[in-house]
């Protein structure tokens, strides 16, 4: 109630976002660079999901996983790119409202993917440490709680950092110096003290970053131990191929998000916008690529999918 209050004492009901670069010569070219990325990026999430349902005989951990963060990364940018997009081809003006609702599902789908590909790198280690108990650890009702654990982290460190924002007051400035409704920017400029805002928001961020990495990081090198005492080489470039695939993809989400809000926040500029980027337009675009289509099993459930549908 008392950031609604702040809210409404703001003086500001809409912010003009100055987008991604102010170069009038760039302005086209990025639109449909962007523009490619974010129909790409439909597409590719989109047809995972729609081919995890056609073959319900895939239904494992795996796949429901894949379906999850598909689903996740096609709501992360609808959420993100359309607005960013219009800052390319007339000025970009959002409501209050507007504004504190992007804020809220993009912390909400950015904290859930987290926790999404945590849950990914944990199914892999139990399929290549521990197989003969992979039922066991990765039954229904295991993955199934693993989701909406994750889910739940989504909601709950969305409305911490939404409504830390919300207790912030704008007087008069309502230029954002970024193509979306960022906190570092928001909070540049408040007009009142950002501490409590900028506690909230290490601490959210730091749980939600630091101990998903971790767990992916002590995943991800157990994996990597595992596959050394392979008897194949085949066996271990394989191996080695996808897991540094899926390292480099979760390296550059965590990064650029640890980049972006666990650094001091006098250190900040039009650098961020580019970090951004990696993890708000980049990061769903390669995510089909990266964890389904370097996969066996996903090429043969595509070429089957597409065999019945011309053959119907």
């Amino acid at each position: 109630m008392q950031g609604m209050a702040s809210a409404n004492d703001s003086s500001v009901k809409e912010f003009i976002l100055l987008g991604l670069t102010r170069q009038s010569e760039l302005q086209l070219p990025l639109f449909f660079l962007f523009l490619g990325i974010y129909v790409v990026s439909m597409v590719g999430n989109l047809g995972l999901i729609v081919l995890i349902v056609l073959n319900s005989h895939r239904h494992t951990p795996m796949y429901y996983f894949l379906f999850n963060l598909s689903f996740t990364d096609l709501c992360y940018s609808s959420v993100i790119t359309p607005k960013m997009l219009v800052s390319f081809v007339k000025q970009n003006t959002i409501s209050y409202a507007e504004c504190m609702t992007q804020l809220f599902f993009f912390c909400f789908f950015s904290i859930d993917e987290c926790y999404i590909l945590t849950a990914m790198a944990y199914d892999r280690y139990v399929a290549i440490c521990k197989p003969l108990l992979y039922h066991v650890n990765m039954s229904h009702d295991i993955c199934h709680l693993m989701m909406v654990g994750a889910y739940v982290m989504g909601i709950v460190g969305a409305i911490a950092n939404t409504s830390s924002v919300l207790s912030l007051t704008f007087c008069d400035g309502n230029i954002i110096n970024h193509y979306m409704c960022d906190i570092p920017p928001l909070r540049k400029l408040s007009c009142t003290s950002t501490y409590i805002n900028e506690l909230v928001i290490f601490i959210v961020v730091g749980v939600n970053v630091i101990v998903p990495s971790l767990t992916i990081f002590i995943s991800y090198t157990l994996i990597l131990s595992n596959i050394l005492g392979f008897h194949s080489a085949e066996g271990r470039s394989k191996a080695f191929s996808t897991c540094g695939s899926h390292v480099v993809a979760v390296s550059l989400f965590f990064g650029a998000i640890a980049f972006m809000y666990l650094k001091p926040s006098s250190v900040s500029g039009d650098e961020d916008k580019i970090s951004t980027i990696f993890y708000t337009v980049v990061s769903p675009m390669l995510n089909p690529f990266i964890y389904s289509l370097r996969n066996k099993d996903v090429h043969i459930a595509l070429r089957k999918t597409l065999k019945k549908s011309m053959f119907t």
